[in-house]
């Protein structure tokens, strides 16, 4: 007996992850930025004691079954609908996942798009890099990538949680209108934002 379990992680994660991972294991990465093919995949689950797995690695009855010193899988992402779940409970495999982790990440991201998008930014880079400005012999121009304002605006949310909350959250910060669409009415988020919920039909529309 002796040494540390061991595990696979399917993809490289940020270093700070695998170096607290690497104190309780030893520690296999996958190299290439591609899924591991199936038969690496299934080779490495026989072979380890943990699976760091992402939403392409498809974890199934023929990867657990066949993996008989496997404890656990983590899966480095929300959801988890690559795993079978069933399967790795009747095996007494844990199956873990990472809940919450993105919201603001994505409500960023979100916003990043959107102010693109109004600002005309990627447009306005290209015509830089392009030389366009140099070609034109213009570099400033009143009516040159005005696009269009963001603050006071009206913005419709489709969904209401954790991420939309978190881009209303951002929304009322440039004094905007909220209008959400959810399965149903979230008061406590109309109270906080003053987001107001409505069909969809009216939220397309507005």
């Amino acid at each position: 007996m002796g040494g540390k379990p061991r595990v696979f992680i399917a993809r490289e994660i940020p270093k700070k992850g695998i170096d607290m991972i690497k104190e309780y294991y030893d520690v296999e990465v996958w190299p290439e930025y591609t899924p591991p093919p199936r038969d690496v995949l299934l080779s490495k689950a026989r072979e380890v004691d943990a699976l760091v797995t992402l939403l392409t690695d498809k974890i199934d009855e023929e990867v657990i079954k066949n993996a008989s010193r496997l404890r656990i899988i983590a899966q480095y992402a929300v959801g988890y609908d690559n795993i079978d779940l069933d399967v790795a409970t009747k095996h007494g495999i844990y199956v873990t996942n990472t809940p919450g982790v993105l919201t603001e990440a994505t409500a960023d991201l979100t916003w990043a798009l959107l102010l693109a998008v109004a600002r005309r930014i990627v447009e306005a880079n290209h015509f830089v890099k392009s030389g366009g400005w140099w070609e034109t012999k213009t570099s400033w121009h009143p009516m040159m990538m005005l696009g269009t304002e963001v603050y006071g605006k009206t913005i419709g949310i489709i969904g209401m949680g954790r991420i939309g909350k978190a881009v209303a959250c951002r929304a009322k910060g440039f004094n905007m209108k909220i209008l959400y669409y959810s399965r149903k009415p979230k008061p406590d988020v109309e109270k906080e934002l003053g987001a107001k919920y409505v069909d969809l039909e009216t939220l397309l529309r507005e």
